[in-house]
């Protein structure tokens, strides 16, 4: 069961799983994710009960989806078949979905995205502004998602990086 854009509650804590791509969708890529999601969600349940759910394309590259515990707890056997049709959409696309040794962030205005050891080496060596945000993947909440997902450099877990 989608929970309609209309129904999102600010002040709700939904749970979060965030999927970030190594690089921005392309349009036909975007527009097949959200279909197939969109049908995914729709019949998405734990233990036979609908999962209240929703999803959206942040910044054309990650993909957030938000669960609503509080009518049902997503079960392991549905983030199973949630992981399932991400690992597809992945193979399908070549995103990059599931490596979690890469940093993105937003510098000038555009998201870009390195890896994980690229990025502590230029951060160390000056080779990027301290100007820059960085996203933060390990949100699992949609109220710390809002607040915390994209933070300045100094305030991000990877201001430990600053030379």
């Amino acid at each position: 069961m989608k929970i309609e854009e209309s129904t999102v509650v600010e002040t709700n804590d939904y749970r979060v799983i965030i999927y970030p791509a190594s690089r921005p969708f392309e349009t036909k890529e975007a527009k097949a994710i959200t279909e197939k999601l969109f049908d995914f969600l729709a019949t998405w349940a734990a233990h036979g009960k609908p999962l209240s759910s929703s999803f959206k394309i942040e910044k054309n590259q990650f993909i957030i989806i938000c669960v609503d515990e509080e009518k049902e707890m997503a079960s392991g056997c549905s983030i199973d078949a949630l992981g399932k049709i991400m690992r597809e959409l992945d193979e399908e696309y070549q995103l990059g979905l599931f490596d979690r040794m890469k940093a993105s962030f937003v510098e000038n205005g555009e998201v870009k995205t390195l890896k994980l050891l690229d990025f502590k080496n230029k951060l160390k060596n000056g080779e990027l502004s301290k100007d820059i945000q960085v996203f933060d993947f390990s949100k699992n909440t949609y109220l710390d998602f809002l607040s915390h997902f994209l933070l300045p450099l100094e305030k991000s877990w990877a201001g430990s990086y600053i030379s």
